[in-house]
């Protein structure tokens, strides 16, 4: 038994216990009789010490369980049975955890602290062993289903630590690309390399040129080629604003990867001149934290898993006690002289979490062969896993600052010294620093500009409409202190904010209009209530990706439902939706040739959603700069779009003002409507409608009442029918209102069979079946098509 147990205890320990060698034997220890009078102790075994051992480098110990691996293999017998021996429960576990605690503070205080310090070591390197699991799979894999984990792990757990480590090994290297709505723009031919001579002017490093030329990015955009020289050869702070699809991430993101790789470079050559000997270790080190990561994967997943049991896992049922420990003085320092060494160094902010995890995927693609780390940080995602992934100490981080701020108040390593940080980018920066919105970012940036002030860090500040200068009403401007607003001081209160001190680049590429040439504009003007007939008449007409914009998440619900009905298939987007739905809508409208996104603004700004076709204003924006980056999700990197308002009586106001601010020389055209269509698309929409409010009212009413009810009777008090949300009915009311339910769907579905564009046939020909079958719909041109040609027409009746 002797022999089994200590058997197990060693495999265990060389299991949990990376870096210790052990000199000595495990040695019994005296237990006093009087201990297993209380209850909480009777399944304890024996206790055990050991008193002489010493933390050396895990390779050396890798290299000795080899030799052993080796010796067991070749001898027959016992050695394969302990190895196959079942783990003690965790109950067990915990009791002894108790126990060992209790003995250590009793017996030995010195061994109970260098116990400590060992299980912090450990726990550190797990940590940032599965960090670094985690990052291959870019963002979405921060939202795995941990129903899928624990049956791997049964699998792999009884094979040894070498096939472990040998499984691991392609895993990681083969691991699935993460579906992502950029991944379109990202992807290239890897057959065909661009030649990439246009970008070599512009002091870009070497491996984001490699990064360039395979994502197939030939030459750079206007505000690449003016923004990249000045940053990255004079170092210089940059204010960015060109239109919406004009390349403004990798304005920002090239330099910032420049300064990251500068640093690496610098810090690399003064640790060369200090030892040669250090640097080699170090290497050595890096290695064998690689090693440890895969082989050492599923374990750190179980640990991960067990929660409250993660902490007792390194024991199986007995005490071990540890004296004299002669640690690698060493091996610690170098450990965290590693950690030391790398501090945050670019850090990104943006107004979205959806901006953010495009951004992110926009810098790794680029920093692909720099081997540059990176994390994102925003809300709606589990806060733990992204301090696991900041304890990986990547260089640079992507967040929204509400997240950051939480992180920052809860003083992570990583985020506590930001005074070395060398790029501070502030995407959409107008709508960031606006009065009343993003309180954290400007408790971020007082921090940034005053305790954690670093006088050589670069500040870029980007936004399609940083330049867009409202006018101001003329009862404002007649009060004593009022300031005229235009440009110049726009951006100098925008600098202030951000803490700009010395004079930056100013770049404006922005037109007059601020949309993009290759926008066409139109507009409808009708009642709010017959907005619901040109959308569903426009949808129907002109099938693609379109983006139905909307002011209110109420809007945005209804319409849903709505369409639903009328099986239009609609995605909705909104800020109360759970963060994997959002991220997961977001991907299916990308795969979707025709396909419809509802979404309030969440999604106007920075988006780079491939062949967006349409952006429809279901409700005009409230202001000019949403206008701009609403219609700027569409006609994208010189692609044609189309932008359509629909403007009820109350939108009349709002509209003038962007007319105004944007200063439009032509009037907006109005889009064509085939009127023949019109009734029926009422028809239809009238019937979808009732239906929709039968459902949401029965909805509404069964979700309160269900509510009422279950209070009532946790409270054991009868409930008054006054109180239930409308009267309550009887069985034969409510089996009538469900048959009228079912009456109205089924004449929906018969009318949604029905053709709603007819081909128009000039000759009568007789069939079989006493009429010719027609196709469903008979679209020749596009809506851009439709409003070139009446414009067109247009001109000509001038003429």
């Amino acid at each position: 038994m002797k022999a089994r147990k200590g058997g197990r205890f060693r495999s265990s320990f060389k299991l949990k216990r990376k870096g210790i060698e052990v000199v000595g034997e495990w040695k019994t220890v005296q237990i006093d009789p009087n201990l297993f009078a209380e209850e909480e102790f009777r399944d304890i075994v024996c206790l055990e010490e050991l008193t002489e051992y010493k933390l050396v480098s895990s390779s050396k110990v890798g290299k000795v369980k080899e030799k052993k691996r080796k010796a067991e293999s070749a001898s027959e017998g016992g050695s394969e049975e302990v190895e196959e021996e079942p783990v003690v429960p965790p109950k067990k576990k915990k009791k002894n955890k108790d126990l060992r605690s209790q003995t250590d503070k009793g017996n030995t205080p010195n061994a109970a602290e260098i116990d400590v310090l060992v299980d912090k070591e450990a726990k550190c390197n797990e940590i940032i062993e599965e960090a670094n699991c985690e990052d291959h799979g870019h963002v979405t894999e921060s939202m795995p289903s941990r129903k899928d984990t624990p049956k791997k792990k049964k699998k792999k757990v009884p094979k040894t630590k070498a096939s472990q480590a040998q499984e691991a090994l392609p895993s990681v290297a083969t691991c699935k690309k993460v579906k992502n709505w950029t991944t379109e723009v990202l992807s290239a031919s890897t057959d065909q390399k661009a030649d990439v001579s246009a970008w070599k002017d512009l002091f870009v490093p070497e491996p984001v040129l490699q990064a360039l030329s395979y994502l197939g990015f030939s030459a750079p955009t206007p505000i690449q080629a003016l923004a990249l020289p000045s940053a990255i050869r004079d170092n210089m702070d940059i204010l960015g604003a060109a239109e919406t699809g004009s390349g403004k991430t990798l304005a920002f993101a090239i330099p910032m990867i420049h300064s990251v790789l500068q640093w690496q470079k610098s810090n690399n050559s003064t640790t060369r001149n200090d030892s040669v000997s250090k640097e080699s270790h170090q290497h050595h080190d890096e290695t064998r934290w690689e090693s440890e990561d895969e082989a050492e994967k599923v374990t750190h997943q179980q640990a991960e898993d067990s929660g409250d049991e993660d902490d007792a896992s390194f024991t199986t049922g007995c005490v071990k006690v540890l004296e004299n420990v002669e640690f690698n003085s060493d091996y610690e320092t170098q450990t965290v002289d590693s950690h030391k060494k790398r501090p945050l160094l670019g850090l990104v902010l943006t107004p979205t979490r959806e901006l953010a995890v495009q951004v992110k995927h926009h810098i790794d693609a680029v920093a692909k062969f720099t081997g540059i780390k990176t994390a994102i940080l925003v809300g709606g995602m589990a806060a733990q896993k992204q301090e696991r992934v900041l304890n990986r100490k990547p260089e640079i981080v992507i967040a929204t600052p509400g997240r950051l701020w939480e992180l920052v108040k809860e003083r992570h390593p990583h985020l506590s010294n930001l005074r070395q940080l060398r790029c501070l980018v502030i995407d959409e920066a107008d709508r960031m620093v606006e009065k009343g919105h993003f309180l954290e970012l400007s408790q971020l940036l007082e921090i940034l500009n005053d305790s954690q002030y670093n006088p050589r860090r670069q500040t870029f500040v980007f936004s399609a409409t940083l330049t867009l200068v409202h006018q101001i009403p003329t009862r404002v401007l007649q009060k004593k202190n009022a300031k005229k607003m235009d440009k110049k001081t726009k951006l100098e209160l925008l600098m202030e904010k951000v803490g700009i001190k010395g004079k930056p680049k100013v770049i404006d590429l922005t037109r007059k209009e601020a949309t993009v040439e290759t926008l066409t504009e139109t507009r409808i003007h009708c009642n709010a209530n017959e907005k619901d007939y040109y959308l569903y008449y426009f949808l129907l007409q002109y099938p693609g990706r379109t983006m139905v914009f909307a002011n209110s998440i109420d809007c945005v619900k209804r319409l849903s439902s709505l369409l639903t009905i009328l099986n239009c298939d609609p995605l909705p987007l909104h800020a109360n939706m759970h963060q994997k739905q959002r991220l997961k809508n977001l991907e299916r409208f990308a795969e979707r040739e025709s396909c419809v996104l509802l979404t309030t603004d969440v999604a106007a700004r920075g988006l780079d959603i491939p062949n967006v076709q349409h952006v429809i204003h279901y409700q005009v924006p409230r202001t000019s700069e949403l206008y701009v980056h609403r219609s700027g999700r569409t006609a994208r990197a010189a692609n044609e779009g189309l932008s359509l308002l629909l403007i009820g009586p109350e939108d009349l106001i709002n509209f003038r003002k962007i007319y105004k601010t944007l200063e439009k020389s032509e009037e907006l055209p109005f889009f064509p409507v085939d009127a023949k269509c019109m009734t029926s698309v009422k028809e239809r929409m009238n019937l979808a409608r009732q239906i929709e409010k039968a459902e949401f009212f029965n909805s509404r009413a069964k979700q309160h009442n269900s509510w009422l009810q279950q209070a009532a009777e946790a409270l054991e008090i009868d409930l008054d029918d006054n109180m239930l949300m409308g009267k309550k009915a009887s069985e034969q009311e409510e089996s009538q209102k469900q048959k009228m339910l079912k009456g109205m769907k089924k004449q929906l579905k018969h009318m949604l069979s029905q053709p709603l564009f007819k081909v128009l046939m000039k000759t009568k020909y007789p069939t079989q079946s006493g009429k010719l079958l027609l196709p469903q719909t008979s679209v020749s041109y596009s809506a851009l098509g439709a409003v070139s040609k009446k414009q067109a027409k247009k001109k000509k009746s001038i003429k």
